[in-house]
């Protein structure tokens, strides 16, 4: 679902060079639950941003389901997201003025499916505990039920890869074990890939496999 090879990022800044990553490689299986775990500035939300597209590499090769993602187009990169990716923030990056329920709806009337996008964003807002939130906006809810509606609007597309970037982060731990358990269940109702990013070895432990990442590079998977 996911192959990696020999991924190098690169900042340059007038003559200094920071090497993000360091020839990374990495595959993950269709299904497969993996978490990617390390200390601040180890690189893993650089990895998460361009296995989204949202960023583009230095050197190096990024498959997402047999299709070569950097030889891409922003449009093309757009179209490959609203198909196949699914992604939550740490920081919810909700609009905040949409109500959950048009936050939710939103990536599908993106993709013109507009008849399908409330009952769906209904139906995702339910499965998270939202049922009677559907009409606040983002200021009116806390910041767990922010992350929820955040789960159901990354749900919206029935994406086959999902991306979590400290989904728990900004979050209190009994709040974030919540949000984490609604993660996961979202995530096996759906049968999605899962990379999920974190800096709490913890979290490990509900994964498939952990990849560890230190300076830039992978330095032990586990299982």
């Amino acid at each position: 679902m996911i192959e990696v090879r020999n991924l190098t990022k690169t900042l340059v800044s007038g003559s200094q060079h920071l090497e993000i990553l360091k020839g990374i490689d990495l595959t993950v299986k269709s299904g497969e639950v993996i978490a990617i775990e390390g200390p601040s500035g180890s690189g893993k939300s650089t990895l998460l941003g361009l296995l989204a597209g949202f960023d583009s590499p230095t050197r190096g090769s990024i498959r997402i389901d047999g299709e070569e993602i950097t030889e891409l187009d922003e449009d093309q990169l757009a179209l490959l997201r609203g198909k196949k990716l699914g992604f939550v923030f740490q920081s919810y990056n909700l609009i905040p003025t949409l109500t959950a329920e048009e936050n939710v709806s939103l990536p599908l009337e993106l993709q013109g499916n507009s008849i399908r996008a409330l009952d769906r964003a209904r139906e995702l807002l339910s499965a998270v505990g939202l049922e009677n939130r559907l009409s606040h906006y983002p200021v009116q809810l806390s910041g767990g039920e922010q992350q929820r509606v955040a789960l159901a609007r990354a749900f919206a597309c029935n994406p086959s890869i999902l991306l979590a970037d400290e989904p728990t982060g900004n979050l209190d731990s009994a709040t974030g074990d919540i949000v984490l358990d609604l993660l996961l269940k979202l995530n096996r109702s759906q049968g999605a890939t899962l990379v999920l990013v974190t800096h709490d070895p913890a979290l490990s432990r509900l994964t498939n496999r952990t990849v560890h990442l230190h300076d830039g590079r992978i330095v032990d998977e586990s299982a």
